[in-house]
């Protein structure tokens, strides 16, 4: 028989596996680009930094515009509160109780049961739920689902990960760059042997870097679920809606017609796909289901 797990435990152990995950994606980084360093002169590190900075700039702009792009992407509308006002009063009463700012509450089509929560901060968030999660789910299930949302808004998830998306970004354009150099690079360090391996070692690692840190920032993204799961708890008090909705998602198999690049936001995978363990942005709903019986 298990035993029994408690929220703030779960948020715990989620929050220390999540930093010693990015920790690691960030040693990949300086590993990387100590050996390319080595096998390159400074004109490298020139293109490299231009490369670094389109990146940044690119995904700094994404972060500070994050909500409006994912609900434009999803054509999501503002909730009324005439309309919803169930949504609204449910909204108001938790972030009463936890001391937050009342995001702005959008609605987008959409018949299978989904939301998603985004915005660089407290005061600049929105969660929005698909009309089928508005119809489908009852109060305790829309706390639930609500209280999961609120969780990434009230942990930062957001920026954490958008901090992970730079790293990895750096570390995709840095292997790219060193990749396409080789062509152009004269034979520079291919006169002894020492330059040789160290070429060797490089390109191995230019290409499995990518490779690792993309199932790194995988794993992180499910520690995320599994920390706001558990604050989902705390906000509500019961993880019985939560449990209750997430039954009800496992039921559903059409996928939602998204965009890839907002999927990892949704509350379940939109696309209902059947992939490996390592390369899913959501843990298995069952799996999730087992911890929050265990609360």
């Amino acid at each position: 028989m298990q035993s029994n797990i408690s929220f703030h435990e779960q948020i715990s152990r989620n929050k220390r596996n999540s930093i010693f995950l990015i920790i690691f994606i960030f040693a990949i980084l300086i590993g990387l680009s100590y050996v390319i360093g080595a096998i390159y002169s400074e004109f490298f590190f020139v293109i490299l930094i231009f490369g670094i900075i389109i990146s940044i700039t690119y995904i700094l702009v994404g972060y500070y515009k994050s909500d409006k792009i994912a609900l434009a992407s999803v054509k999501a509308k503002p909730a009324s509160e005439s309309e919803y006002r169930q949504i609204h009063h449910i909204v108001e009463g938790l972030c009463l109780a936890s001391g937050m700012p009342k995001p702005k509450i959008y609605i987008m089509e959409g018949e299978q049961i989904n939301a998603f929560a985004t915005g660089r901060d407290p005061k600049h968030s929105v969660i929005c739920l698909t009309k089928g999660a508005v119809k489908k789910l009852n109060k305790q299930e829309l706390e639930g689902v609500i209280g999961h949302e609120l969780s990434h808004i009230a942990n930062y998830d957001i920026r954490f990960m958008t901090l992970t998306a730079v790293l990895v970004g750096m570390i995709a354009i840095i292997s790219e760059i060193f990749l396409r150099s080789l062509w152009f690079s004269g034979g520079r360090n291919n006169d002894n042997k020492g330059g040789m391996i160290l070429i060797i070692i490089g390109i191995v690692f230019a290409i499995l870097a990518p490779i690792v840190v993309f199932l790194v920032q995988m794993a992180i993204s499910r520690k995320r679920e599994y920390a706001a799961d558990a604050s989902s708890v705390k906000f509500i008090r019961s993880p019985t809606g939560l449990i209750g909705a997430l039954k009800k998602i496992k039921t559903e198999h059409q996928p939602m017609k998204v965009s890839g690049a907002v999927s990892p936001l949704f509350i379940s995978d939109p696309f209902k796909k059947k992939m490996s363990g390592l390369t899913q942005t959501h843990p298995p709903i069952d799996e999730r289901i087992k911890v929050l019986e265990r609360m």
